[in-house]
């Protein structure tokens, strides 16, 4: 089958960075379901693995962790999916990714593609959804219907804030204040369902206090948490909850103390790389999604189309993704050359 890998940790610039390969096409046992891709898309997770992940040996390294596609193949063991069924999942970080004509994938992370979706548009989903809701109502706890409460999301134009947005508009009664800092990705803010959009360039206790806000109960940090970290400590509500995804090289959770702050770090692959007892969950958390996507609740968070899925395109979207510039999410589709 055809995929796109590597064997070194090198700059996106240098072609081999990616590479347009051939390997063995993977068989489904177990509880395992063999996927024929359609569309991926491309996360932050996706770079950061590429600079940093050594490959196996002289093996091909194959990321991603976004796909949709359909079902072509199940193992023994599988009752939750059959062959010809429409899926789409974010994956596992401890195996081949999405970055291939067919993957095998563990069906208890694995949900139903929205059928009013393309294969496309619902390749924006998986992992965003998944990281946006485990943080919102596994990690932060947040209650639906606590309409005393206010969230602040920072970074929230991107990838998982632009579904975290949504999520806590639609199934929540929290006041949600985002953070942007150009024209195009506030008015984006607004439009997903932000109440109010602030700076992240400027000090966030000064935009605070500028716009009149309360102090949040729940901020969630999805980039630069170092950056803003004093800040964050500042106009946390005490006996708030904070939580963030970033990898900041050092942090420092004592400032937090005075105010009893909770301190939670999402992390979407735990539950497949350790084979958690509650692993289902994310099938039950994608077809939701799904749900939510259908009944017009929610919408996809689809940015750019960035064509076939080979290395070249995949080295241009990370590149982008790069630049820290990328508004949604980045898909691309078919294996045409």
């Amino acid at each position: 089958m055809k995929a796109i890998g590597y064997k070194e940790n090198l700059p996106v610039e240098n072609v081999k960075s990616l590479q347009d390969v051939t390997v063995e096409t993977p068989k489904a046992t177990g509880r395992d379901i063999l996927v024929e891709i359609k569309a991926i898309s491309v996360n932050p997770a996706d770079y950061k693995v590429r600079a940093n992940m050594p490959a196996d040996g002289d093996n091909w390294k194959i990321i991603g962790w976004d796909a949709t596609g359909i079902v072509k193949e199940v193992g023994e063991n599988v009752t939750l999916f059959q062959v010809g069924d429409e899926v789409m999942y974010a994956g596992d970080i401890t195996r081949q990714g999405s970055y291939a004509e067919y993957q095998v994938v563990d069906e208890r992370i694995v949900g139903k593609k929205p059928t009013s979706l393309s294969y496309a548009e619902a390749a924006a989903l998986p992992l965003t959804s998944l990281t946006a809701y485990e943080m919102l109502f596994d990690r932060l706890e947040v209650a639906k219907d606590d309409a005393n409460k206010s969230i602040l999301v920072i970074g929230a134009a991107g990838g998982v804030g632009s579904i975290l947005v949504q999520l806590a508009k639609k199934l929540t009664k929290l006041k949600i204040v985002g953070t942007a800092s150009r024209e195009e990705t506030t008015d984006w803010l607004k439009e997903l369902g932000a109440d109010t959009v602030i700076n992240h360039r400027n000090k966030l206790s000064e935009e605070f206090e500028k716009y009149k806000l309360a102090a949040p109960d729940y901020i969630v940090s999805l980039n630069a948490t170092e950056q803003h970290a004093e800040e964050i400590v500042k106009v946390i509500k005490p006996q708030g909850k904070f939580g963030f995804i970033d990898d900041p090289k050092s942090f420092n959770i004592m400032p937090f103390k005075a105010k009893s702050v909770s301190t939670h770090w999402e992390f979407m692959f735990t539950r497949s790389m350790f084979q958690t007892e509650d692993m289902i969950s994310q099938h039950n958390i994608l077809n939701e999604i799904a749900t939510l996507i259908d009944n017009g609740t929610i919408k996809t968070t689809l940015g750019e189309n960035f064509g076939s899925i080979n290395a070249e395109n995949l080295r241009k979207a990370h590149a982008f993704l790069e630049t820290g510039k990328a508004k949604g999410k980045i898909v691309l589709e078919g294996f045409n050359n």
